[in-house]
């Protein structure tokens, strides 16, 4: 079944399409709510309240082929909405060397973890940057998130997380010398 089916089944109120929609990209979920939330504990409480949120208005949704970024975005909010409770500063554990490693790391981000080594070096590498363009970076790199979506969820214009990508990318390779355009 696809996509736009089981939105639609889950919008009259079909609870296993629902479930089923979710467990469909359940991996993107969880890595998604980890960047944001630091580890794994958090990351699960915050899906469940994503999936709590979706559930009650899934019948909002006004473009059944959105749904993905539609809940991912909801996702993000509760997240931030969790930090904040917390009085936390939002964790993006990722690290690596410029351009090599986010090509790598897009490479790699449909699998379930990066390894230790890796993380440590992107974590390391996205220091240097602020935490606007390490966010958006991520969601980008790492998600394989279009612009459109990064600028929903980070409640900002297109034109902005394109600005932080590239000036992010800009200042990494400066600091370590790397050549190339954005």
């Amino acid at each position: 079944m696809n996509v736009r089916r089981k939105v639609k089944k889950a919008k009259e109120g079909d609870k296993e399409a629902l479930l089923q929609l979710i467990l469909d990209e359940k991996d993107a979920y969880y890595r998604l709510a980890r960047m944001y939330m630091g580890n794994s504990h958090d990351a699960m409480d915050a899906m469940q309240d994503m999936i709590v949120t979706v559930y009650e208005k899934i019948e909002q949704l006004k473009k059944e082929n959105a749904f993905y970024s539609w809940s991912k975005t909801i996702l993000v909010n509760e997240c931030k909405t969790m930090l904040r409770k917390r009085n936390k500063v939002t964790p993006l554990d990722w690290r690596d060397s410029v351009e090599e490693s986010f090509e790598r790391a897009t490479e790699r981000s449909a699998q379930p973890q990066l390894q230790a080594e890796q993380q440590l070096e992107i974590e390391a590498l996205l220091r240097h940057v602020n935490e606007h363009q390490k966010e958006a970076i991520q969601l980008r790199y790492f998600h394989d998130l279009d612009y459109e979506t990064i600028a929903e969820m980070m409640d900002v214009s297109l034109g902005t997380v394109k600005s932080r990508i590239h000036q992010g990318l800009k200042k990494l390779r400066d600091r370590f010398g790397r050549d190339g355009d954005a």
